[in-house]
């Protein structure tokens, strides 16, 4: 059962954090996060006690999975490719590389766990670019779609390391890659036809449609081991060309997911953040903290200002930021006993900072000038 009192508190949050987001210049993803973090120290909320809200922030995160892959331009896609694939193959290879083998070999943590924090810290969090680059106005111009295709491809990395490694194939995986390639040829013609036929009709049954087939390869997705977001963005880049011919129909699914859902996302990972952990590992996180930012600049910077040379910082401290598969895959390992409740705590911390201090200094001192979309 929804707790009235708990919901109202957290939409009244929700409400704060974009008044505070437009008076400070910050996105509100960022500002949800800290607010999260502010009232779970000082109110006993717990959101494992609030299935409903573990519930929302779940699908919260993967429609926002779904429209960050709906913003890319295929066509735009396939002529960056070789640039997009080397940001993101970077961008996931180093710093998943440089933390397991500093948690493995300077601290001692056991062969799983030291994976679970390299999958941890390699991510690029999507739903926090994304959310970005919207505010921003930069999510169609060019360096914005180089920035979600190659989130693209270090999220696909993740996702892919924490299957193969821990996960294992399966007739349901099967399945699922079986439903993305139907999606493929049949999704994109079907919703072609269908949208002139119902689109702007009472109930809004295009939207519908869409959520139906996002939480279908979810469901999919999680019975196979595999996290529903990787289908949703999938799903999302498979329909973005037919998308572009509907704006409208994506401005719903996105009036949607901002208004209502994301948030429960953001702030019920502030939420999970103990500053009692944060006190007594400050020194460790703060070391991963740097080691993950640190691998990303010296992987993605050099080839970012070789291939694209404008923004490079920029791009950079975007690809440095991590949420989503980075909340999800510490999950995973303190679920699975891979990690224990202290290496948990640590790594969801990091994660978080990560969230948070690389996309506030990309806003403040390195935001593109001059490159907004028109509404």
């Amino acid at each position: 059962m929804i707790d009235a009192v708990t919901l109202l508190l957290l939409l009244i949050i929700a409400l704060a954090a974009s008044l505070i987001s437009i008076k400070v210049g910050i996105s509100v993803a960022i500002i949800e996060i800290i607010v999260g973090i502010a009232v779970g120290n000082i109110i006993d909320i717990r959101p494992s006690e609030h299935e409903w809200l573990v519930f929302l922030a779940g699908l919260g995160s993967v429609v926002l999975t779904f429209l960050a892959g709906a913003e890319i331009d295929p066509d735009a896609m396939r002529k960056t490719w070789k640039t997009s694939l080397t940001i993101g193959v970077l961008s996931f290879l180093a710093p998943f590389l440089c933390a397991w083998l500093f948690a493995y070999l300077v601290l001692g943590w056991t062969w799983n766990a030291s994976l679970i924090a390299g999958i941890a810290l390699s991510t690029t969090s999507v739903a926090v670019v994304y959310i970005v680059l919207v505010e921003a106005g930069t999510s169609k111009t060019e360096i914005g779609k180089i920035i979600l295709s190659s989130c693209f491809i270090t999220d696909l990395g993740t996702a892919f390391a924490l299957s193969v490694l821990f996960t294992g194939a399966n007739l349901y995986l099967i399945a699922l890659f079986v439903a993305m390639a139907i999606c493929v040829l049949v999704v994109p013609r079907m919703l072609s036809w269908l949208f002139p036929l119902i689109k702007g009709k009472a109930g809004e049954p295009e939207v519908k449609m869409i959520l139906v087939l996002i939480v279908l390869l979810g469901a999919i997705a999680e019975i196979s081991g595999v996290h529903a977001v990787l289908p949703a963005y999938v799903l999302g880049l498979i329909v973005a060309k037919v998308l572009m011919g509907n704006r409208e129909v994506l401005l719903k699914v996105r009036t949607i997911a901002l208004a209502f859902l994301t948030p429960f996302f953001f702030i019920n990972a502030g939420l999970n953040v103990s500053m009692v952990a944060v006190a007594s590992g400050l020194t460790l996180i703060v070391a991963l903290f740097l080691l993950k930012v640190g691998a990303k600049f010296v992987g993605v910077l050099p080839v970012t200002a070789r291939l694209v040379g404008k923004d490079s910082v920029y791009i950079t401290l975007l690809m440095s930021t991590g949420l989503t598969f980075g909340t999800i895959s510490v999950q995973y390992g303190l679920s699975s006993g891979l990690i224990d409740q202290s290496q948990f705590s640590i790594l969801l911390i990091t994660v978080i900072l990560t969230a948070i201090i690389p996309t506030i200094v990309a806003q403040k001192w390195y935001n593109p000038k001059g490159l907004g979309e028109e509404s």
